[in-house]
């Protein structure tokens, strides 16, 4: 590509690109994607975004295009690699000078060149590091911030390097630019607060932007780029340095106010020197050691005495607080069990945080925690009146602890409680003891403390349970502040019903129950909306817990239930309708069949919130889940929910519906749930399994329940479904089989076994194409025992119950082989005899002897040869079936079942779907538990006997082992 005659090319199509209207716009992106490979386009690119005289949009798409062809085309070994000149000439261009005008450029420019950086320094650009170290040092103030941008890029790129080669290369880098960069960090953070002392606000603006990207940089170096810091003075010495510089840019931000210029700039800057303290922490455990004393000095300084007052701002005080939770949190700081095992660096770290965390300073940083950080501030108390919603998902959901004032307390006290139980935990009695008995609601202060108390008290429940008597406390004291109803007073009815709910799975007595639905069923009824929401929640828990019981929940049911649905329609936010409905699934799921009085509103509410929430998939997802729990609780009656419900199905698990990527799994879940508890089988219901092969093709980790899907069909209505579908299904089976784990194998033999044990004509007529292999399978020795014990399974099935079946299928076979269908009969057998210890299932142990003696009586010369193993395999099942009647030493087969009777079920017992009752009445009909094995075994035997009279049949018995020969009669005699 010709420069100077591409240039202008090029800049015309840039320029149409940059264009609104995409009839000129999507040419030129077309054309520029052509160019992308052209030797000369970055070139030109590069002169292009270098031209301060051109548009700077048409500049900004240069920068993005050469950006992008860093990562496509720079690498050696890329396809339309450029060429190692281009590289060359490109490196070059890039670092020419360092006067881009527009923030936005100059920040792509220097991220394009780190990028470069990555893969090519310091062997094909070493001159990048020194041109940059001399361009910071300018006296023009726009170059020496471009290269000090750049420099930063670069520096952190190369930071992020993990292999072992680029690592101990960034450890060169650091170890020689270390002290040129503090001495940088230093010139410009001294100007900065010379300037702003001197109120020239404009200028330190632009210093205190060198000091933070000189910061940035001496961060990555500090924490990136020693493997021993603590053996570097410079490193200390610059960490060390950190502390006092905060104290200078904390009390600055008292001088020059809120309102100021360089506000936010300071306080990101503040931030950014905690951030260097975390990281090395969080890096160098022991190499911190010598910094822990100050770091728990300035932290607690801060934030829990009055040094911290006028300064300290949201995001520093969450930094504080992180910095003390992992000093207090870590590992490294702490002393084996075994005292002697421990590593010096942890009992030196562990007696500084000893002497540090007297009994003084932990119960002032307790008071100061829960009195002035766990309560409730103006702008919370303002949300609860405004948005109760938002504030009360935001409450029960908590934001990162990282990031965020609230959860970062919770999880600093309770880290420091955690680990300093014994002395905190009289301090935190002592607060709940002081505020026994029934605030007073004009006193707000008094309000708030009790809340933030009780919070800190239900965070806790686990550590305080050999110290707290909640039972008492709930009767004594909890009961009688939940039932203070004046308006004021929900802030403490909110709190205690979020404590009982921490409480319960910890300590709360079982009898306390019917008192806690009470209480429950009064405050689903609360006049605020948050209390509401949160006595739901708590519902959730107390149902969900391993002490619930039915009965003593049911007499509350119909009203809590009703309730319930009535805050499911009051609530308006998604994320507060999903937390309801999570209620209501787990009373349903808990209550099971009790529920189908109460659930006609519901069913009624469902389709619409379904409609309401087309672009909401996560509601979507908690609507799915409570009709799952609907259909179980319903079981036959969820028919009449199938104008709604099957066209859910339907759409939840169409692949080529884009909402299937978030429905998908619980739509399966749904479909299977409809189809076990479906008491017959409808059109629409079969219509929906068109969408199964698609799902087949996927074979995602859902597949296991497609199977189950597919086989609850089969159980439902195994003749409308096989005609309709089996033809698809074999071929995506046969798919399958070809790429599949041997589990995966099982899984689609399982259905297929199924399909022939359920109708045997059509199951085997319809899956005929994959039994071939089947039957191969057996004859050559599958090696994999639970796959062979499904290839015997499916071919019992079919020797069994649909015998000329079987013969067609053997004389296909031998054709295929070359054969004689006797020899192959022959091998099977045998095959089959000699790897009976591969079936493992009673019931597919006594299918085998039922369908190898189902070959006798027989006067086929190679099922004679093969009579002594379908004998023995006969004597090893009706060990496995056959149990001795004690009174009259006879034996009776104990897989017979005679009858189906409705089993009586506990109340903690899910009663029968209609699929378990399908199976129970197709097991009265299948052979392995309707047909005694003892009698069938001597019918055989006398048949094969009257076919070959006494004197063959007895020389066949002698082929026959004596011991086994014994064993048979004594099952048999007196038949």
């Amino acid at each position: 590509m010709d420069i100077q005659s591409a240039s202008s090319v090029v800049l015309q199509a840039l320029t149409q690109a940059t264009s609104q209207d995409t009839a000129v716009l999507k040419p030129a992106e077309e054309q520029l994607r052509q160019w992308e490979t052209q030797p000369g386009f970055y070139s030109v690119l590069l002169s292009i975004f270098n031209n301060h005289l051109l548009d700077v949009n048409v500049r900004w798409l240069a920068v993005l295009y050469f950006k992008n062809g860093i990562d496509r085309y720079w690498r050696r070994v890329a396809p339309h690699a450029l060429s190692e000149e281009e590289k060359s000439s490109l490196r070059a261009g890039l670092i020419t000078n360092f006067n881009e005008p527009v923030n936005q450029i100059a920040t792509q420019i220097a991220v394009l060149i780190a990028k470069v950086a990555r893969l090519d320094c310091p062997r094909q650009w070493p001159e990048l590091i020194p041109i940059l170290l001399e361009s910071v040092k300018v006296q023009d103030s726009l170059q020496q911030h471009r290269a000090l941008l750049t420099f930063y890029h670069v520096t952190k790129t190369l930071a992020s390097k993990r292999l072992a080669t680029d690592r101990r290369l960034f450890q060169d880098l650091a170890s020689s630019i270390y002290s040129f960069a503090c001495s940088l960090w230093n010139h410009h953070t001294d100007t900065f607060l010379q300037q702003i002392y001197a109120g020239d606000q404009q200028t330190a603006l632009s210093s205190l932007e060198r000091t933070l990207l000189s910061l940035k940089v001496l961060r990555k170096l500090t924490v990136h780029g020693f493997n021993e810091p603590h053996n570097n003075m410079e490193v200390m010495g610059f960490l060390n340095a950190v502390f006092e510089r905060l104290k200078q840019f904390l009390e600055c931000c008292r001088q020059v106010g809120p309102g100021s210029l360089c506000r936010e700039k300071l306080e990101k800057t503040i931030i950014l020197f905690t951030k260097v303290l975390l990281d090395f922490l969080e890096y160098h455990p022991c190499p911190f050691i010598p910094l822990i004393q100050r770091s728990l000095e300035f932290a607690v300084s801060y934030v829990f005495t009055e040094a911290g007052e006028g300064v300290v701002f949201e995001r520093f005080i969450v930094q504080c607080m992180n910095l003390i939770k992992m000093i207090v949190k870590n590992d490294a700081y702490k002393p084996a069990k075994n005292i002697e095992d421990s590593k010096p660096e942890s009992l030196e770290a562990h007696k500084i945080k000893t002497a540090f965390f007297t009994h003084q300073t932990l119960t002032e940083i307790g008071r100061r925690l829960v009195s002035k950080y766990f309560l409730l501030t103006e702008e919370e108390l303002t949300m609860w009146e405004e948005d109760p919603e938002s504030f009360a998902v935001e409450e029960t959901g908590g934001g990162s602890w990282k990031y965020s004032l609230r959860p970062c307390t919770e999880v600093l006290f309770l880290d420091i409680f955690h680990n300093y139980s014994q002395t905190l935990t009289p301090v935190l009695l002592e607060m709940v003891q002081n505020l026994q008995g029934p605030s007073n609601v004009e006193d707000p202060v008094q309000m708030l403390m009790k809340d933030a108390v009780y919070n800190v008290v239900g965070l806790t429940a686990y550590e305080l349970f050999d110290n707290v008597d909640f039972d008492q406390w709930f009767k004594n004291q909890l009961l009688g502040e939940l039932q203070v109803s004046h308006n004021r007073y929900k802030l403490i009815r909110r709190r205690v019903i979020w404590l009982v709910g921490q409480w319960i799975s910890v300590k709360f007595k079982p009898d306390l129950r019917p008192l806690l639905y009470e209480v429950i069923l009064s405050l689903m009824q609360d006049p605020d909306l948050v209390v509401r929401i949160e006595t739901a929640t708590t519902l959730k828990l107390a149902v969900d817990d391993f002490e619930f019981r039915t009965e003593q929940f049911l007499p509350y049911l119909e009203s809590i239930f009703g309730l319930l649905f009535q805050l499911l329609q009051q609530v308006n936010e998604c994320d507060t309708k999903m937390q309801v409905l999570h209620v209501i699934s787990c009373v349903i799921e808990r209550v099971s069949i009790q529920i189908r009085p109460y659930v006609g509103c519901l069913v009624q509410y469902l389709p619409l919130l379904w409609k309401q929430s087309e672009e909401h998939n996560m509601l979507r997802c908690a609507i799915l889940t409570t009709l799952i729990h609907l259909v179980q609780g319903l079981g036959a009656e969820s028919k009449n929910l199938y104008p709604f419900l099957l066209p859910v199905i339907q759409l939840s698990t169409d692949v080529s519906q884009p909402p299937h990527v978030y429905l998908l799994e619980d739509g399966l879940e749904l479909w299977l749930a409809t189809l076990e508890n479906s008491p017959a089988i409808t059109p629409e219901l079969l219509r929906i399994f068109q969408n199964m092969s698609a799902l087949l093709e996927l074979s995602s980790e859902n597949v296991r329940t497609c199977f189950q899907i597919i086989n609850a069909y089969i159980y439902l209505s195994a003749t409308d479904f096989l005609q309709n579908y089996a033809e698809a299904l074999c071929r995506s089976f046969c798919e399958l089989l070809r790429d599949i784990t041997t589990e995966g194998q099982v899984q689609v033999l399982k259905v297929v076994e199924i399909a022939i044990k359920v109708s045997p004509v059509l199951g085997s007529h319809m899956f005929q194409p994959v039994l071939p292999a089947v039957l191969q399978g057996i004859v050559e020795g599958e090696r994999y025992p639970v796959v062979m014990s499904t290839y015997l399974g499916v071919m019992g099935r079919i020797l069994l119950q649909n015998s000329g079946f079987f013969t067609s299928l053997l004389t296909q076979m031998a054709v295929e082989f070359n054969q004689e269908a006797d020899q192959l009969l022959g091998s099977m057998i045998e095959m089959w005899v000699d790897r009976m210890d591969n079936i493992t299932q009673p019931e597919r142990r006594k299918l085998s002897a039922l369908a190898l003696l189902s070959l006798l009586p027989s006067d086929n010369s190679v099922i004679q040869d093969k009579f002594c193993g379908i004998i023995n395999i006969s004597v090893e099942a009706l060990h496995d079936v056959m149990t001795e009647d004690p009174e009259t030493a006879t034996f009776k087969d104990c897989m017979l079942m005679s009858h189906f009777e409705e089993p009586k079920l506990t109340d903690d017992e899910e009663p029968p779907t209609e699929q378990d009752k399908r199976r129970k009445l197709l097991a009265l009909e299948d052979p392995v538990h309707s047909v005694s094995l003892q009698q069938f075994v001597y019918e055989k035997l006398k048949a094969q006997q009257m076919l070959m009279g006494d004197q063959g049949f007895q020389a066949l018995m002698e082929t026959v082992d004596t011991e086994i020969v014994r064993q048979l009669q004594e099952f048999i005699q007196g038949m």
